[in-house]
């Protein structure tokens, strides 16, 4: 595991994925593990990697919208307690699989079809705390749910929202999302600490990844400034192509979990649509909400 965080980790920090979406294919599939073992694995190496990089990104002050975060976080420890006590134990292992499966491959095709208009993105939205809280609070609330079972999640949402919404440059909407896996795992671990569940194997694999995942999530997101960034999240794509591939392979797969993977991605493409035409339809320079000033900051490298 500390071998399979020092990439897990470089990755968390300079893409909107967290470690969790690393070590958890590998763990289920390779190691034979339980999805709720990896799971938990995730929440605690993020802990501690992506807390060390919300460190470096503050230090360095790379820009971030504080504003969603904070909604968003607050809205993830709802999502997260709901998830642990009232969704995930109806939940089964197969179902948890197809879901990290399908997220991810949604991420994917996401990148495929628009990865360098998105990289191409200048500016970032200029949100007040009404809207920020609306939008923060219906993503967190969302991404702590689905956290709550496979580990990672609401980064991809804030990831998503800014940049198809709100056409948010990368340079603010990942660091955004690193923050929020940062907040979310410190909440979920603590979480299942109090609940006394944590497998004693994860303590282990714990010991062994974080000294890793402590320097390479902050390398992740020094490098996500000097690196070029389409190239870097085409090869994240054929990552999860390859995982749903080996999901659907590895996982029994009947009449309801083929309609569940159909139903799924055709819900994440529709919800990109969306996004992606009410960014489209926006006013002014990108990053500026209707009715708002017309003019916006722009990142400078």
């Amino acid at each position: 595991m500390a071998l399979v965080m020092m990439a897990g980790s470089v990755v968390a920090g300079s893409t909107p994925m967290g470690g969790g979406a690393v070590s958890f294919p590998v763990l289920v599939y390779f190691f034979g593990e339980t999805p709720e073992h990896a799971r938990t694995f995730g929440l605690a190496i993020q802990a501690a990697g992506m807390t060390s990089a919300l460190v470096f990104i503050l230090n360095r002050r790379m820009r971030i919208q504080t504003q969603l975060l904070l909604a968003s976080s607050a809205g993830a420890a709802a999502g997260m307690m709901i998830g642990t006590f009232l969704v995930g134990p109806h939940v089964g292992g197969g179902w948890v699989k197809l879901l990290f499966a399908c997220l991810w491959m949604s991420f994917a095709l996401l990148t495929i079809a628009k990865n360098r208009e998105i990289c191409s993105l200048k500016g970032q939205p200029v949100l007040g705390w009404k809207t920020s809280l609306q939008i923060g609070l219906s993503i967190g609330i969302l991404g702590g749910l689905i956290a709550s079972m496979i580990g990672v999640g609401l980064e991809m949402l804030i990831y998503t929202v800014l940049v198809l919404a709100f056409r948010c440059d990368m340079k603010v909407a990942i660091p955004t999302a690193v923050c929020a896996t940062a907040v979310t795992s410190v909440i979920g671990i603590l979480l299942h600490a109090g609940m006394g569940d944590i497998p004693q194997p994860v303590v282990g694999e714990w010991i062994a990844a974080a000294p890793i995942v402590v320097f390479g999530a902050p390398i992740g997101a020094y490098l996500s400034n000097r690196v070029s960034r389409t190239k870097l999240l085409y090869c994240i794509s054929a990552l999860c192509v390859f995982q749903f591939l080996w999901a659907l392979k590895a996982v029994p797969l009947g009449p309801a979990e083929m309609v569940f993977v159909v139903v799924a991605l055709t819900a994440a493409g529709g919800g990109f649509t969306f996004l992606y035409q009410v960014g489209k339809g926006r006013i002014g320079q990108p990053g500026v909400l209707p009715g708002q000033a017309e003019t916006c900051p722009t990142y400078e490298s």
